[in-house]
């Protein structure tokens, strides 16, 4: 990697709840083949020559357990803070970019580059993370996607097919999203100014490049990521994930 780089920092977002899991235990920590489900992407975080450091954002009342028996435990030394999260996905990468903009870091990112991740996709890989950083430093905004392999259809009101776009055009939008550190810390201080006005459109944010699209000049790149990269949301996903790890206990 060239001495010039500009220091990029991950942002990896473990703060949901175990809700659709149909777990009291936060779907984050929960074994995934013998490891915490956030342990995978923290790993490779800490291998990759992309990465510098990395801001980790967790329930309130879970950054005592994240800094010992996860940060801690598993020696994960780019983890640079340990942030509370919001109710909201927008809340909670908010509050990683405070500490950005703040300085409150080692060392400071101002002018690089922010990977906003999710802990629930165990399958970030070195090789998206080189695709995404190539992108970033090109376009200042993308986002990891797969074309889709399904026929979509555009629902109405009333649950009827209103229409059906052409698969050809459409994405599914994974994470990594990754973003001048500086246009990202611009999107979401206007998301802030904003959020009374979108929600009277009826307009609910879902993810940071949507942020980037509304409140921001900038077009998001698409960038080819992977089928693997899945996110993991039901117990059924947890067999999945094992089964692509190489384990056979839940098949």
């Amino acid at each position: 990697m060239k001495a010039d780089k500009k220091r990029c920092t991950a942002i990896l977002l473990a703060a949901g709840s175990g809700k659709r899991m149909k777990s009291d235990v936060p779907k984050q920590f929960m074994p995934v083949a013998g490891k915490p489900l956030i342990w995978y992407s923290l790993q490779t975080v800490e291998q990759s020559e992309i990465i510098d450091d990395c801001i980790l954002v967790t329930g309130a009342d879970d950054i005592s357990y994240v800094e010992t028996e996860i940060v801690a435990k598993y020696g994960f030394s780019k983890v640079d803070r340990i942030v509370a999260g919001g109710s909201e996905r927008y809340e909670s990468v908010g509050n990683a970019l405070a500490v950005m903009a703040a300085g409150d870091m080692k060392v400071p990112n101002r002018d690089g580059y922010v990977f906003i991740h999710d802990g629930a996709r165990p399958f970030l890989s070195e090789e998206i993370l080189r695709n995404t950083f190539r992108a970033v430093q090109e376009y200042h905004a993308c986002v990891t996607a797969v074309p889709s392999k399904d026929t979509v259809k555009i629902a109405d009101e009333k649950g009827f097919a209103a229409g059906t776009p052409d698969r050809k055009t459409v994405w599914n939008v994974q994470t990594p999203q990754v973003f001048d550190t500086e246009l990202a810390v611009k999107a979401y201080g206007r998301l802030r100014e904003e959020l009374p006005a979108l929600a009277a459109d009826g307009i609910t944010v879902t993810d940071d490049a949507m942020v980037v699209e509304l409140l921001t000049e900038t077009k998001v790149k698409l960038v080819e990521g992977s089928y693997r990269n899945m996110k993991v949301t039901t117990p059924e996903d947890i067999c999945i994930a094992e089964a692509l790890l190489g384990v056979d206990i839940c098949m």
